[in-house]
């Protein structure tokens, strides 16, 4: 039988809230061989506190040895099988931005980014060029036509911002013009079916064009295309497991997904401070929480240890008041790792704690890659893991007679 159709078969209703917090890359590695990783350096003692009443085990975000991107990871994260839902970023990051993506529409996730004389990159995220800053020079961008194309630029956040094509017979399985390489020339498009290749030749002349227009900007004087992607079609979160469920997010793309499996993004925080006062402010109108902190991830892209680590202390000190809203079941984990040692997302599981009056707890006593390693919840894959949050809150029933 279906996972999802197991599920919704065997969903109850009842008031027990669910709380998902996601620290975006929160696995980590020592930078030296026997050393501690991020989060088993940083100061977590509200969380340690956790682990001694919860159960911890390691979530698989994709497979063993798979590396995941943020999309793929999160939808594991919400039970969807990133195997079987492939959504590309441009979608998340339209969707993110409340840009509705029709059926003749290609979206992708654009980076400004910043190149010397030769052409090739010398910062691939422009500095992270403030938002304010970015957003005056998306406006430049709108300046590109291309017949018989229709052209939208919007700006995202920092470097980031989304160009969508429209036009009939697009298709979205083009590569990405970003080499993952300072000192390289930013790629040409590529498309692997002729839709696709329809689509690459409107992004390589949409590029030309931007190139030119950019030129004398200081910071972001070119940019790379990632992600191209049509929308997709998903099951909502009330049909598979009937959950009225709630998304608070400070970054566009993770608003995007949550909209994409049904869940209604709420409020407009800038911080995780606000990220709170939203779950406060909104805690008895939903069933399920989905809380993302970004800069974990963020600090491990940069490959800036210190940094993480503060990120990680940060997360820590949250945790008291979202445990006094009690909830039935609190999830704790990433949707993937984020090394400062590699400075990118990596293939290493991911340490997820449960809190539930119903946790049978193990003998792990901090929140952390060597004991989650250990916990009692062994090692799984993250599609399993909005199942052991429902049961976790008495949201399942029996299987069988």
């Amino acid at each position: 039988m279906d996972l999802h159709k197991l599920i919704a078969g065997l969903a109850e209703k009842n008031n027990n809230k669910i709380i998902m917090l996601v620290a975006d890359g929160i696995g980590g590695l020592p930078m030296t061989p026997g050393g501690k990783t991020e989060l088993e350096t940083a100061n977590t003692p509200n969380l340690d506190a956790l682990a001694k009443i919860g159960v911890q085990g390691m979530s698989l975000p994709i497979l063993p040895g798979i590396t995941p991107g943020s999309g793929p990871g999160h939808l594991g994260l919400f039970g969807y099988d990133p195997l079987q839902f492939i959504i590309g970023r441009g979608a998340l990051e339209a969707a993110g931005i409340g840009f509705a993506c029709g059926p003749n529409d290609v979206a992708m996730r654009c980076n400004f980014c910043t190149v010397g004389q030769d052409g090739k990159i010398t910062d691939r995220r422009a500095g992270r060029i403030p938002t304010e800053e970015s957003a005056e020079v998306v406006k430049l961008l709108r300046a590109v036509k291309i017949p018989g194309v229709e052209i939208f630029v919007e700006p995202v956040k920092e470097h980031r911002f989304v160009v969508v094509f429209r036009a009939e017979g697009l298709g979205g399985n083009v590569a990405d013009t970003d080499p993952q390489a300072i000192g390289a020339l930013p790629l040409d498009p590529v498309g692997h079916d002729e839709a696709s290749k329809k689509t690459a030749e409107i992004a390589k002349e949409f590029f030309n064009q931007a190139k030119k227009i950019l030129a004398g900007q200081p910071k972001a004087n070119c940019l790379t295309m990632r992600g191209f992607a049509k929308r997709p079609s998903l099951p909502s979160y009330e049909e598979l497991y009937g959950l009225k469920a709630a998304a608070i997010a400070v970054y566009p793309m993770y608003k995007g997904l949550a909209s994409l499996v049904g869940m209604e993004v709420i409020g407009q925080p800038a911080t995780l401070d606000e990220e709170i006062d939203v779950l406060y402010e909104n805690y008895d109108k939903y069933d399920f929480f989905f809380v993302h902190f970004k800069y974990t991830d963020s600090r491990g892209e940069d490959g800036d240890f210190d940094a993480k680590v503060k990120m990680v202390e940060e997360f820590d000190r949250v945790i008291p008041r979202v445990m006094e809203l009690k909830p039935a079941c609190l999830v704790v984990t990433g949707d993937h790792s984020t090394p400062a040692k590699m400075a990118s997302h990596s293939f290493h599981p991911v340490p997820t704690l449960i809190v539930s009056e119903l946790a049978r707890t193990d003998a792990c006593d901090a929140y952390c890659e060597m004991q989650a390693g250990c916990g009692g919840l062994g090692h799984f894959e993250a599609k399993y893991l909005m199942p052991l949050a429902m049961a976790h809150a008495n949201r399942l029933g029996k299987f069988g007679a």
